[in-house]
């Protein structure tokens, strides 16, 4: 296999790439040194100048980012709406900044953002295309980070999001300048005016257009389940079909104008590639559009033949500029997806004929989906942790359907518009197509709906399915040896246990939820959630991301019935709780018990007890001071939850607290109505953790609780910084504490991380 320069072009962006990650310090002069020294190697400064690209590229980007100083800052930005969501009263903006400026003196510049994502709930007439004038409170594109779940904070990156926020009303939006004209904008409103029914329309404009915004929730929802994702947005697959189509015909008119030499014409390849860079255009090209359209014409250059590379070349030239062009593509899951399907099908089709007749194409089409589907099953389950059991079927028909009939029928459509009644044919066809396949894949979802794997399961089943296609794939093995590494990796799965906790253990991690708290613990077999996180004013609830449905509780406990404690309540509705407590006089939305000072029990070896609130009337306390305190203790190691209850309920329950204290999770996120000189005096925890949001509008932690423990010389962890913070308690239990987002160089004074309260 000859990959000549192709291979180390790619290996040069990628390199680039993950170096402006890093960003190493000495990056620029170090380049600059290897360029003197390789300055009369050509190929060498090549290399060097590919790598450059792509590392300015990364580095430019994480300089774009609005810089903390200016967060919760109102801005002025300039630009234009570039996608546009509307979810009930509000709308969601990606809006391209042009100009930027802080509206109070003295601040930092914010001239280098280029996207932000935005929420607006003021009720303006928003168009993509649009030119306005915005007043917007930012923050920098950071997410939840917690183990085993979305990283919103990555997405926003690898989308090049610069800074989140919403639109403010005061200073007033202003309309600059009217949506230029654009012909994906007027088809799609072509389109809105077309006798169809919403489904069809909506699956017309994300295959033809790319316009997968117009696919809501639901959709997404039976894509994901059915494994057929890749068929509805604009992919390799349907900008390779143009292409192809293209093709075919302008070598039919070839044939028929040079009879004798329409074999050597040049011009149908040019008119292929022109066709699928025009279908890109069309489609936005967005990162996804151009990753097909780079892909698609090194396709088109290797099966033309001339002065040709060979496929592997194409595959590693084409990686790398894809890379070189869009480095933010490297943090994506799609490049990869794309790439790595790609390979296998180089790997399986080398050295094979071209099938023939009926039957060859029919077994061509399912053996290629057979031995695409474990390791795209793999890939996707690394990528997303989930698969859908049913998709290696389903694409059996979801893939010649969409391909050879829909997408053909839908683009025809596109072509006759100018003469309705033959594009409403065409489309009307296609609606009737889409309803069936809609039909086929519910039913499908239905019969194996999509499973998504502990974490634990994740690695041995991703590696048992690449290995199973690679035994299938790779040419030269026996029948025999792959029949048996088959059944033997198959099985392999099953087998594993998943990590136990021990008798007498138990873990506790405290959810980065933002401006809420909702704390886990689980024992050898039980589960036990104390708050359940907050709800936002566009009803998004954080508890919702943490765990896939099914879930069960033995028991749930919400410390009064604030909205930043209570308000996830809701999404366990998706789960099964044995038993909900909570203060009495408390309204939590679902029927509870009464927690009550005394009431304690044992799991697995591990000691639980209500410290607060007493029995009876508990109207006298304000609902903060009602609150439930949990106490917690294995192995002599011991962890308090007290809710939001104040320095006043702190003095009451100082004699009950039996020391030395493991682990205390910081009353009322932080506030400086709770943890007072006393308390904390006292208790002298060895490791403190506050439940606070980033740039949390209350200042949580608040100095003066964040200097009285420094001053105990506790260890100090905040979700807002440190993500999810895993505690430990009991005897031969793993390390005593972690965060998700360890800091960079580590924490200050060894283990402990140095925590400041928020400005």
């Amino acid at each position: 296999m000859r990959t000549g320069l192709a291979m180390p072009l790619a290996v040069a962006a990628l390199s680039g790439a993950a170096l402006g990650g890093l960003s190493p310090p000495g990056l620029f002069e170090a380049g600059a040194l290897a360029l003197l020294v390789v300055a009369r190697q050509r190929v060498w400064v090549l290399l060097l100048l590919t790598l450059a690209l792509a590392a300015g590229q990364v580095l430019w980007a994480r300089q774009a980012q609005l810089p903390q100083g200016l967060s919760g800052v109102t801005l002025r930005v300039e630009g234009r709406i570039v996608s546009l969501t509307r979810e009930g009263d509000r709308a969601r903006l990606h809006f391209e900044v042009k100009d930027c400026q802080p509206l109070e003196a003295n601040r930092l510049p914010c001239n280098r953002l280029r996207r932000i994502r935005l929420s607006a709930f003021v009720a303006d007439d928003w168009e993509v295309g649009e030119r306005w004038a915005l007043s917007v409170r930012l923050r920098p594109p950071r997410g939840f980070a917690n183990p085993h779940t979305f990283d919103y904070g990555a997405w926003l990156w690898r989308e090049g999001i610069d800074a989140t926020g919403y639109v403010r009303r005061e200073p007033a939006a202003v309309r600059l300048e009217a949506a230029r004209p654009s012909l994906r904008r007027m088809a799609l409103a072509h389109l809105d005016d077309q006798v169809l029914d919403d489904s069809a329309r909506r699956w017309l404009a994300a295959l033809t257009l790319g316009a997968g915004e117009r696919l809501n929730a639901d959709d997404w929802a039976l894509l994901n389940a059915s494994g057929t994702t890749h068929l509805m947005v604009i992919s390799g697959l349907h900008v390779g079909l143009v292409a192809a189509f293209v093709l075919l015909l302008a070598r039919g008119g070839a044939r028929l104008v040079t009879p004798g030499r329409w074999r050597m014409a040049v011009w149908p390849w040019w008119a292929a590639g022109v066709a699928s860079v025009g279908y890109a255009w069309l489609a936005g090209l967005e990162p996804p559009a151009m990753r097909a359209m780079l892909m698609t014409l090194m396709g088109l250059w290797v099966t033309s033949g001339r002065h040709a590379p060979g496929a592997w070349q194409g595959w590693w030239l084409a990686l790398a500029l894809v890379v070189a062009s869009d480095p933010l593509s490297v943090w994506r899951p799609g490049l990869w997806l794309s790439f790595v399907a790609v390979a296998l099908l180089i790997l399986i089709w080398q050295r094979r004929g071209r099938p023939r007749g009926v039957y060859g194409w029919c077994w061509a089409l399912v053996r290629t989906q057979l031995l695409l589907a474990p390791l795209m099953a793999a890939a996707v389950i690394l990528a997303f942790a989930r698969v859908a059991p049913v998709a290696p079927l389903v694409n059996l028909v979801a893939v010649p359907l969409v391909s050879m009939l829909m997408v053909p029928l839908g683009l025809l459509g596109w072509l006759l518009v100018g003469i309705p009644p033959l594009a409403q044919g065409c489309w009307g066809l296609f609606a009737w197509l889409a309803g069936g396949l809609e039909a086929l894949l519910v039913q499908a979802v239905a019969w194996l709906p999509l499973w998504e794997p502990a974490p634990w399961q994740v690695l041995p089943v991703a590696t048992a399915l690449g290995m199973i296609s690679m035994l299938w794939a790779l040419p030269g093995l026996e029948r025999g040896l792959r029949v048996t590494g088959t059944l033997l990796l198959g099985v392999l799965p099953t087998v594993l246990e998943p990590p136990a906790i021990g008798e007498g253990q138990v873990r506790v991690r405290v959810h980065d939820v933002g401006q809420g708290q909702v704390v886990e613990l689980r024992t050898a077999t039980h589960r036990l959630l104390y708050d359940t996180g907050p709800r936002f004013r566009s009803g998004f609830m954080p508890l919702a991301m943490l765990w896939p449905s099914g879930q069960v509780f033995d028991r749930v406990i919400v410390s009064h019935d604030d909205l930043d404690h209570a308000g996830g309540v809701p999404a366990l509705a998706d789960h099964r709780v044995q038993d909900y407590r909570a203060p009495s006089g408390e309204i939590i939305g679902v029927p509870f018990s009464p927690c009550r000072a005394g009431e304690a029990w044992r799991w697995d070896g591990v000691d639980l007890r209500f410290l607060w609130p007493p029995s009876g009337d508990n109207a006298r306390w304000s609902s903060n001071d009602r609150s439930c305190v949990l106490l917690v203790e294995a192995g002599g190691q011991r962890l308090l939850i007290t809710g939001d209850v104040g320095n006043d309920i702190e003095r009451r329950l100082l004699r009950q607290v039996p020391l030395p204290l493991q682990g205390l999770v910081a009353g009322h996120h932080g506030s400086r109505t709770s943890s007072g000189p006393q308390w904390v005096t006292e208790l002298s925890p060895r490791h403190v953790i506050f439940s606070a949001g980033r740039d949390n509008a209350f200042g949580h932690p608040h100095d003066d609780v964040v200097r009285r423990f420094r001053r105990q010389r506790s260890c100090l962890w905040n979700t807002a910084l440190d993500g999810a913070v895993t505690l430990w308690l009991g005897d031969g239990a793993a390390a005593p504490v972690a965060g998700t987002r360890p800091l960079p160089g580590g924490g200050v004074e060894g283990p402990c991380h140095e925590v400041e309260s928020q400005p």
